[in-house]
């Protein structure tokens, strides 16, 4: 296609969506709850269908000589398939957002005011390989009242188109325009590029994937950008830390899921317990084949820590490598999360609750905790059910992005014939 051809259906595409969202704002919880059982109804029934678009998929990564991770990654197998039904039926049994109505207050005037939850009406997604996420994402906003157009990667376009349809026969039979649920049905970057400048149709860009992708997306977007650049995130052991209690929250906080964004990146050990400490945990770490890379202080004490450089502080490895410095005191600590971290996820192991009160006041990150793995930073853990991804900006939401995070809110004003003096 040419770039011109991509523009117009890229434009008619949000167009659309907007039309489309103006009425599903509108749409019933029991409607809404309706379509997601339905669609979760329909990946069974398709199953066949939908593995044979994905094989098409795969045999193309296969030839392009995508890694055997990647091509993991993009697999729709029976396993995938089922957590995606999994994932739709506990979107439909969350409460519903929108409508809700809280904060009414009469004011002198007479008239009654208060706020009610709305969508935000069109969310365009931008994200790399895993096609589950375009029924995930798809799900969360259909539920929130959003219309959304999706963007995966190019190695999955034939698994995307093929659940995007499923769903939008579903919408279909429901009377539902099916321009609330779109997949661009092109690879070509221009399409990005295109989407990026509807800001009259558009409310909210969201990328998942790699730093590059979200940098590129908000440098070049006129929407406003849910950021996630990356999760640098660190544990700080305070002076009377409870060491039994914290080498297994290190431990899983690095080494469940080294290559997620809520995974441990930066060990920080005062400078008291460090004797104790560190030897304790570096053995388990080592065992785990965790590569230990930090300051000489820490390496005084485990002499197998290799020597840190500049670009390991503050780095997001993704893989089994911890920087480790050994701090002075909390001040030191808090100083250094505030230079180095990604605002992501913080947490402090300690048994003084005054050190636990100012670490959570004065941390700033999406999720500051005590005595707890990095890993809980996640909307199912945090109790929204789903998320659509983790916001590590304040504007407009802060941490995992549930259903509640995709709406707004408006004031309603109740008035008995009320006029302002």
């Amino acid at each position: 296609m040419s770039n011109e051809d991509i523009e117009k259906k890229v434009r008619e595409m949000a167009r659309d969506a907007k039309r489309g969202s103006r009425k599903l704002a509108s749409c019933s919880t029991e409607t809404k709850n309706r379509i997601l059982y339905k669609i979760a109804d329909e990946l069974i029934a398709q199953k066949k269908f939908i593995a044979a678009e994905n094989n098409k998929d795969l045999s193309a990564g296969r030839e392009k000589g995508l890694s055997s991770a990647m091509l993991d990654r993009l697999e729709l197998n029976d396993k995938v398939i089922e957590s995606m039904v999994t994932g739709l039926r506990e979107i439909a049994a969350l409460p519903d957002p929108v409508g809700e109505i809280d904060d009414m207050k009469r004011r002198p005037s007479g008239i009654l005011v208060g706020r009610m939850r709305i969508p935000l009406g069109v969310v365009g997604m931008i994200y790399e390989s895993r096609p589950n996420v375009t029924v995930d994402a798809a799900a969360l906003c259909l539920k929130s009242g959003n219309a959304t157009i999706l963007r995966g990667g190019s190695e999955a376009i034939y698994s995307n188109l093929a659940l995007a349809g499923i769903m939008q026969q579903v919408l279909a039979e429901e009377k539902i325009d099916p321009a609330v649920i779109q997949v661009i049905p092109f690879t070509d970057r221009h399409g990005v590029n295109v989407l990026l400048t509807l800001e009259e149709d558009i409310d909210l860009i969201i990328p998942r994937g790699g730093e590059g992708l979200i940098r590129f997306v908000s440098q070049n977007s006129r929407i406003p950008v849910l950021k996630h650049y990356k999760g640098v995130c660190h544990c700080y052991i305070d002076s009377d830390a409870d060491i039994d209690m914290g080498v297994p929250i290190v431990m899983n906080s690095k080494t469940q899921r080294p290559g997620v964004c809520n995974a441990l990146e930066g060990l920080l050990v005062h400078k008291d317990i460090a004797p104790s400490f560190l030897p304790v945990v570096a053995r388990e770490l080592f065992k785990a084949g965790v590569e230990m890379r930090g300051c000489a202080a820490s390496r005084a004490l485990v002499p197998e820590i290799k020597e840190a450089n500049d670009e390991d502080w503050g780095s997001e490895f993704l893989e089994l490598i911890l920087a480790v410095k050994v701090v002075e005191d909390m001040d030191e600590a808090i100083e250094y999360i505030g230079e180095y971290g990604s605002q992501h996820t913080e947490i402090i192991i300690t048994n003084s609750y005054a050190n636990s009160q100012r670490f959570l006041r004065e941390v700033d990150a999406s999720a500051v905790m005590v005595n707890a793995a990095t890993r809980f930073n996640d909307g199912g853990q945090f109790g929204l059910g789903a998320e659509i991804g983790i916001s590590t900006t304040k504007l407009h939401a802060y941490g995992p992005m549930g259903l509640e995070e995709l709406t707004s809110r408006k004031f309603i004003v109740y008035g008995e014939g009320e006029i302002r003096a």
